[in-house]
């Protein structure tokens, strides 16, 4: 053998990219393509349990949609008239591979409605744009707020005239987990 194959032959079998090596695009649990994320270590295992209860399967939850407008004026007679059947995913949760839920804890969101023990939906795949409410992790620490860029700056914005804005600087580490979609708000807690 001359050196060159064996030269050849070692450049091939060692190190870099090898035709059908790793794991096939779409073969993970959301059956899409993963991104490299960092993620503060003390946080991994609440990641890992996001994820695992996304991958989850929960048949979807149908219920009746009646066709009658509630009245929030003047009452008017009720109409037992069902509509159709109505699932909360459809409504809620229109890309379930991005998907998550999170509790909220406090009340700097109050003025858009959300509140103390409220559930969030969280769609990753929606883009992080100016005046979004996000899930934000700013030097580790999660937070609900709006986003803001303005000249050139980044701000989390909360919706309670008790907090102040918080200006995102250079040094800081953040990460957006997603965009806020819906609020779930119980009147009464079972």
């Amino acid at each position: 053998m001359s050196p060159t194959k064996s030269s050849s032959k070692v450049a091939s079998s060692h190190g870099g990219k090898r035709q059908g090596a790793g794991r096939k695009r779409g073969s993970g649990s959301f059956g899409e393509e993963t991104k490299v994320v960092r993620i503060p270590a003390s946080r991994v295992p609440e990641v890992k349990q996001w994820l695992m209860q996304l991958t989850q399967n929960h048949p979807p939850l149908s219920l009746p949609l009646y066709g009658h407008k509630i009245a929030a004026g003047f009452p008017s007679p009720a109409d037992d008239y069902v509509e159709g059947q109505l699932d909360l995913n459809e409504h809620l949760i229109p890309h379930k591979e991005a998907t998550f839920f999170l509790r909220v804890s406090g009340d700097s969101m109050i003025n858009v409605g959300i509140q103390c023990g409220d559930l969030l939906v969280v769609d990753r795949s929606i883009e992080p744009k100016n005046n979004k409410i996000v899930i934000a992790a700013l030097d580790g620490e999660l937070t609900v707020k709006r986003l803001s860029m303005k000249k050139g700056k980044t701000f989390l914005v909360p919706e309670n005239d008790n907090f102040s804005a918080i200006e995102v600087k250079d040094e800081q580490d953040m990460v957006i987990w997603g965009v806020v979609t819906s609020v779930i708000h119980q009147f009464e807690k079972l």
